[in-house]
């Protein structure tokens, strides 16, 4: 299955920021899970527990305490030793090894203005295979990249409800990352 078959078929994605909201996220039905926490002792006990549970895992390399991320050997680590199916970053270079290790890579952004806007725009790596905003209520966003990039796009942040996620999907995301468990089984 190709990683944007995977997106969208699996329009929530679980985004967990410790151990007690992986365990939610195992527990439920959503098939990706979004680690944004973790360190050098325990992330390989965390891409253990994913995968036993039959759930695709993707770091947050960025969030992770001890790696220096724009290293290529914290992106050969996690291939070798780990379970991770992929990474998340906002550093286009990082995103360009992991690709180059066969990682699925997704490249967040943050948008706060029209410059920033922009900037994606500038800066995205065209070899990622999606692309995540925040926060994710940006319909207006949404809409313009979708439209302008031919990869899928996640949007997280600050969606809280059913209706929201709809709108999200109408506006041209291909699927949204939550913290919130409520939302995790729509």
């Amino acid at each position: 299955m190709s990683v944007v078959e995977l997106l969208e078929e699996n329009p929530i994605i679980a985004s967990v920021k410790n151990e007690e909201e992986l365990n939610l996220a195992l527990k439920s039905s959503v098939k990706i899970i979004f680690v944004l926490f973790g360190d050098i002792m325990n992330i390989k006990k965390i891409s253990d527990l994913i995968d036993d549970h039959g759930k695709v895992g993707i770091i947050h390399i960025d969030l992770v305490d001890g790696f220096v991320s724009n290293r290529e050997i914290v992106i050969s680590y996690l291939k070798e030793k780990t379970k991770f199916n992929g990474i998340i970053s906002t550093k286009p270079h990082v995103l360009k090894t992991a690709k180059a290790y066969d990682l699925i890579a997704i490249q967040r952004f943050f948008v706060f203005d029209t410059l920033s806007l922009l900037n994606i725009k500038n800066h995205f790596v065209s070899g990622v295979d999606a692309i995540e905003i925040l926060p994710g209520l940006l319909p207006k966003v949404i809409n313009n990249l979708s439209k302008n990039s031919k990869k899928p796009i996640i949007t997280g942040g600050l969606i809280e409800n059913k209706e929201e996620v709809l709108s999200a999907l109408k506006f041209g995301a291909t699927c949204i990352s939550t913290t919130k468990k409520e939302i995790w089984d729509i």
